[in-house]
């Protein structure tokens, strides 16, 4: 058997032009991930791409099914789950239409394995604007995003929002993970301001972040607006709230 004690989540919905390349660029790296798909019922035949390719890489690719689109937040935290419960000792957040370019992995798995973080953020905006193809006014209210969600937090993390995250096995485990509420992009802020406030090192390590050339676009104006009033909320919320510390 192929063991690794990496695991990389990838959610989808309607990725059948990415998920087969995805999958095979990541296991293509020189590093063992394994692959765990968080797959919402999408109609276009992304399950039956997956399932193909399980029997091409039994011990390295796995899928949970669900039945529809129930949040970005709920289909990582029940990834986490699924992680605590096998001995993985680093659990990775990555998209599955190469916004997030495999080959970055391993620095993000370097980070937390060798370089002292308990969280490694893929980020795109500790070293200027790393994003291509995106239109100006997407990335300045990405940009401003995180500017905002910083000043309001005080969290000292630059892509607040990113979605490309290498977590220790130690961070899920002291993590209240059934005390996440938010689903949509605000879940990432969530996650890392939660991973903060229990004395967890954060840290951010530069990517370019290529926007998708095929499929479809998942962002939409409600899972902006979770994440933008969303912060007052958390940081509201956790004057009143006990964190549970990294012993």
């Amino acid at each position: 058997m192929q063991t690794s004690d990496s695991i990389v989540i990838i959610p989808t919905y309607n990725e059948k032009e990415n998920i087969e390349h995805i999958i095979r660029a990541v296991f293509g790296l020189e590093k063992c991930f394994h692959i765990l798909v968080i797959e919402d019922n999408s109609p276009d035949g992304t399950a039956d791409i997956v399932r193909r390719l399980q029997r091409e890489f039994p011990e390295r690719l796995f899928m949970i099914e669900r039945k529809g689109k129930l949040g970005l937040g709920t289909a990582y935290i029940t990834g986490f789950k699924w992680a605590l419960e096998r001995q993985y000792g680093f659990v990775f957040e990555m998209d599955a239409d190469f916004s997030h370019n495999p080959n970055d992995l391993p620095r993000l798995y370097t980070a937390c394995r060798n370089e002292g973080a308990d969280v490694a953020v893929g980020s795109r905006y500790v070293s200027g604007v790393n994003v291509v193809n995106w239109p100006m006014g997407r990335v300045l209210m990405s940009y401003f995003a995180s500017k905002y969600v910083r000043l309001i937090t005080r969290l000292p993390v630059h892509d607040t929002t990113a979605g490309f995250v290498c977590y220790s096995r130690k961070v899920l485990e002291t993590i209240r993970l059934d005390r996440i509420r938010f689903k949509g992009y605000a879940f990432q802020i969530e996650m890392k301001f939660t991973a903060y406030k229990c004395g967890f090192r954060i840290k951010e390590v530069p990517v370019i972040f290529i926007n998708r050339e095929l499929g479809t676009s998942k962002m939409n104006s409600s899972i902006f607006g979770e994440a933008v009033f969303g912060v007052v909320r958390l940081k509201w919320d956790s004057w009143f709230k006990k964190y549970p510390r990294n012993n």
